[in-house]
């Protein structure tokens, strides 16, 4: 049966910079695929960090790309564009937006869409997007992150870090580290596959990687921090060690000493997925599904689901998100009527 589109559909404004209350439902005509885009009508919605610094005013989206906050869904495609040659009407999908998918209904270019593993839930499909191609992208392709290597991963509970885990250990880490915040996430963290989970409330991360690597420090570094993290992370790496700044979350660094860049030939490193194009969004896509989906499809490697929440109570999911609390990912479930 032919999918309705409504003219108008709920989706969630930032009525101003702020704390999560500014987040607001609001009604927006839906949007309409371009050539080679797909309609999808959104089942699920992944919560990212990027969403809160959008939140703050503290990450403008992109040129062109919608105010609603939302980088990633999982949906139906209900319309598509004249130029869409892999997906038909009724296809089950995720996809990479540019913003967009605190909504009922999100435009999603053909190119960072593919269809939903067989074996993952709509909210599932949610946390894949945004978060596995962050990681691809920066622990195995800019990292260079291989088999019999170890790594650090920063927030080992967050999405990004429970997500990290698991594919390095997928993929054949030699030891794995995690700093995390208390005896809950590292009971979740070690279960996940790390060998070290390190609450870093209580404990030193760079004594800890060095007691347990016999001095020598890590191979990788994945870090979502920044701050004093970042002459911590040079600390603790290993010679021709990388360091993959992926966050900011404690700002910026203020006091760094260069010496052990220099000493150890280390290379730190940095990026961010959403200004990328649409084809090299695809070629991550692309690489991401040859190497990585074999393991999703095998239940070896999974998205983590801390909690969802309805759309209209996306300024909760923002709170939990904000707190620490969280195991994995936070994901609003879309309810639409009829």
């Amino acid at each position: 049966m032919r999918h309705i589109i409504p003219s108008q559909m709920s989706a969630i404004d930032i009525t101003r910079p702020g704390g999560p209350e500014v987040l607001q439902v609001a009604s927006h005509a839906t949007p309409q695929p371009g050539p080679r885009e797909v309609l999808v009508q959104v089942h699920a919605a992944g919560v990212n960090g990027p969403d809160l610094l959008q939140r703050k005013g503290l990450y403008d989206p992109p040129a062109g790309a919608p105010a609603i906050p939302g980088l990633e869904i999982a949906g139906k495609v209900v319309a598509i564009g004249e130029q869409v040659r892999h997906f038909a009407l009724g296809d089950a999908v995720i996809a990479l937006v540019q913003g967009g998918g605190y909504a009922e209904y999100a435009v999603a270019d053909e190119r960072t869409t593919a269809h939903l593993p067989e074996n993952l839930s709509m909210v599932e499909g949610a946390a894949l997007p945004e978060t596995f191609m962050t990681v691809w992208v920066n622990l195995f392709q800019r990292g260079g992150f291989k088999a019999g290597e170890s790594v650090l991963i920063h927030g080992g509970a967050s999405g990004i870090g429970t997500t990290a885990t698991q594919l390095a250990r997928a993929f054949g880490a030699a030891k794995i580290f995690t700093t995390v915040n208390g005896a809950g996430q590292q009971a979740a963290s070690l279960e996940l596959g790390a060998d070290v989970a390190i609450d870093y409330t209580r404990e030193d991360f760079v004594e800890q990687v060095m007691a347990h690597t016999d001095g020598k420090g890590v191979d990788v570094i994945v870090d979502i921090i920044a701050g004093d993290y970042v002459a911590r992370n040079f600390r603790a790496a290993a010679m021709d060690g990388r360091i993959v700044q992926i966050g900011v979350v404690k700002g910026p660094a203020t006091e760094v000493d260069l010496f052990p860049l220099l000493t150890k030939r280390l290379t730190h490193i940095g990026s961010t997925l959403r200004a990328r194009s649409a084809d090299d969004k695809a070629a991550i896509l692309g690489e991401l599904q040859a190497k990585a989906w074999p393991h999703v499809r095998s239940g070896a490697v999974k998205p983590l689901i801390h909690a969802t929440f309805p759309l209209a109570a996306a300024s909760q999911a923002h709170e939990l998100m904000e707190s620490g609390r969280h195991i994995g990912k936070v994901v609003l479930n879309v309810a639409h009527k009829g």
